[in-house]
């Protein structure tokens, strides 16, 4: 194994309640603020591994409930509309969803959700566990890439990005700098994971690559 090989991690969590509730957008919005990265993370990507085939909408837990819950669907599809690929960091993230939020509060008798369904504001402990798979090549790689768990495929195009801090996903860095294709890097960096599942994104990497190797 050479040092310049990609590693292929994988993660697991644990979810935990952070004790902070919200009943309406006024509490909602005071909680993101206070809120970890943790937190942000799991109620903006959540929906990634629990619809591993199947894109759900909208795709995060605050657009969910403000417009299924809270009943505010306008503001709920405001929330849903945030691009998250539009950020590189969980801090940015946080933010959006806090202008939006403060955009529509309601001053005067603000909507209040029904008893018992309240915003529970949660966060995941992650467990980063080495696969042992490692590629020194493209060919490697796609080998690999096509049998890993999708988890594996979840935390080094979405985990390692935010909540390491890395700003891009650790494919398109490695292609880069220990491969030195540029373009394919930057290729695979145009990509919107968002807009995929994960098997569906597994996929577009595999031809991305099969079709940069053979053109």
């Amino acid at each position: 194994m050479g040092e310049k090989d990609f590693k292929f991690f994988t993660s697991s969590e644990l979810v935990f309640l952070t004790g902070r509730m919200a009943k309406n957008l006024s509490e909602l919005r005071e909680g993101v603020k206070v809120s970890s990265d943790s937190t942000i993370f799991y109620h903006t990507h959540r929906f990634l591994i629990q619809h591993q085939y199947i894109s759900p909408e909208p795709p995060n837990d605050f657009a969910y409930w403000v417009s299924n819950i809270l009943l505010e669907r306008l503001v709920g599809e405001k929330l849903a509309a945030i691009d998250l690929i539009e950020f590189k960091t969980i801090p940015e993230i946080r933010n959006r969803i806090i202008k939006v939020l403060e955009e529509n509060v309601e001053t005067k008798s603000p909507r209040t959700c029904p008893q018992g369904m309240e915003f529970h504001f949660m966060y995941s402990h992650i467990f980063v566990i080495d696969t042992g798979k490692r590629a020194s090549d493209l060919k490697e790689f796609v080998e690999i890439l096509r049998v890993i768990p999708l988890r594996s495929v979840y935390y080094h195009m979405f985990q390692s990005r935010l909540m390491l801090g890395r700003g891009e996903n650790d494919f398109s860095i490695w292609i880069k700098e220990s491969l030195g294709e540029d373009k394919l890097a930057n290729e695979i960096s145009r990509i919107d994971p968002y807009t995929y599942t994960l098997e569906g994104l597994r996929n577009k990497l595999i031809r991305l690559i099969l079709e940069y190797t053979h053109g």
